[in-house]
């Protein structure tokens, strides 16, 4: 039999096809270039010398077909192993036999095979889109799993870290009588552990310094007053820094997702004041209107520039509070640090000065026009939020005391040592915080872990009844 597809109706073979076995010398005149040969004749074109020799033409064999080089030769394997899904009810005996191989016949015809094979169109479909959502999950899998999100932080070109130390006074020496118990202790460990979880997470420095007195001077300690000088230290140390943050041992960051940036330095204009007069416990009269002055000195906001801040504080029911501050780098920082540390100061007014440093920055602020225009103000509760028990009988005091409600940030337990328990009031809030802060999967566990304890509480008090 020829290589055509079916035997050929002619005698002799060959078919009869326009173009292959009509003369070219017809009505026409023409004659053709192969001769003028009939049907049935050993020369005469058939159909698959015709083909063979179109082949040939074309750059193909005429013992092979197109478009099947290895690839899709594996390519063509593969896809006949895969199961094949019939859409039609009504089978013959030859599909029913073929169930058997490489077919799924428990869900041949049902409408899981119809789910399955709609999906199957449908991520197909979409496979180039789906590719770049994956690659993205991918991705911010691996920023948050490796240490990059940490260096991104850090990074003074995008997270801005570095520019921010954090500085715990740790008084690790125990005060002057070089002692501390057990809650002591405890406080310390809880205290330094949350300012390091909160430093490591936002790419910050943290300088814990030993606050236990030293005497710099022949004739004093100065126990409380060590922080400007230790604040100098600090900015020696890391001249690459902007801002100094100083927190106090009693002390808890509440909210530990909130960076530096996004909850206070990227709106400085908007989360503080520069007139004293919308919160003036300690009645400061502000403007001063001495006619030696300029003008800036005698505005109650300064010049209105952000760039001026150099020194950020709170004020609590007693005045000016320094257990949580900010400090910057620059000249008039230095400058202030230099006259607020002056033993000649201190040796004048230290008897007077009950609450010691802070009553010496309320002397500064009151008498040196110059430290004010560059000295603003957080609402206590952006950064130095009291508990309840703080600022004598004030109760609860939304100006001051801690809100659960709004996520303050941080809890100062300032005074405790003094007729309160500090670490009763540093642990409640550290459970506080833990509770308030849970992932999802966190979350998932503890209605898990309640569900079991609820269940069990309510077996054992039907067993009890009965």
């Amino acid at each position: 039999m020829s290589l055509s597809r079916s035997p050929s109706p002619q005698r002799g073979g060959g078919w009869s096809s326009p173009g292959l076995t009509t003369p070219y010398n017809g009505s026409s005149g023409r004659s053709s270039p192969m001769g003028n040969h009939s049907n049935g004749i050993a020369n005469n074109i058939t159909w698959a010398s015709a083909q063979a020799r179109s082949a040939e033409i074309k750059g193909y064999p005429s013992f092979s077909t197109r478009n099947q080089g290895f690839f899709h030769r594996h390519l063509r394997k593969i896809s006949s192993s895969l199961p094949q899904f019939n859409h039609t009810d009504s089978r013959s005996y030859a599909e029913k036999e073929k169930l058997g191989r490489g077919r799924w016949p428990l869900l041949h015809g049902t409408k899981i095979e119809a789910i399955l094979t709609r999906v199957g169109r449908i991520i197909w479909r979409m496979r180039l889109r789906l590719a770049i959502v994956l690659g993205i999950i991918l991705l911010w899998i691996g920023f948050y799993v490796t240490p990059l999100h940490r260096m991104y932080r850090r990074s003074p070109w995008f997270g801005g870290g570095s520019k921010f130390v954090i500085i715990l006074a740790a008084n690790q020496g125990g005060g002057v009588m070089e002692w501390k118990g057990p809650r002591e202790w405890a406080i310390e460990r809880d205290s330094v552990r949350n300012k390091k979880k909160y430093a490591k997470k936002w790419g910050y420095d943290l300088e814990i310094v030993d606050m236990s007195t030293k005497k710099r001077y022949a004739h004093e300690w100065r126990e409380s007053w060590e922080k400007v000088d230790t604040l100098r230290i600090t900015m020696r140390k890391y001249p690459d820094a902007e801002w100094f943050w100083w927190l106090d041992l009693n002390t808890f960051i509440m909210e530990p997702s909130y960076s530096l940036q996004s909850h206070m330095f990227n709106n400085l204009a908007k989360n503080t004041y520069r007139d004293i007069n919308h919160y003036n416990p300690l009645h400061i009269p502000h403007p001063l209107n001495d006619t030696y002055l300029d003008l800036e000195s005698r505005s109650p906001t300064g010049d209105n520039k952000t760039e001026s801040i150099n020194f950020i504080i709170t004020q609590d029911c007693g005045g000016f509070n320094l257990g949580s501050f900010f400090a910057k780098r620059s000249t008039w920082t230095d400058r202030l640090l230099d006259i607020w540390w002056d033993p000649v100061g201190y040796e004048q007014k230290h008897m007077q000065w009950e609450h010691k440093e802070q009553d010496a920055l309320e002397s500064m602020y009151r008498n040196q026009p110059w430290i004010r225009p560059h000295v603003a103000f957080f609402e206590q509760r952006k950064a130095n939020s009291f508990p309840p028990g703080a600022c004598g009988d004030r109760g609860d005091d939304p100006k001051i005391h801690y809100q659960e409600k709004d996520r303050d940030f941080l809890v100062n337990m300032a005074g405790c040592e003094w007729g309160r328990d500090c670490w009763g009031e540093i642990y409640k809030y550290r459970q506080l915080s833990n509770r308030l802060n849970r992932n999802p999967w966190e979350k998932f566990k503890d209605w898990i872990s309640d569900s079991i304890r609820s269940a069990r509480q309510s077996r054992r008090k039907e067993e009890k009844k009965s």
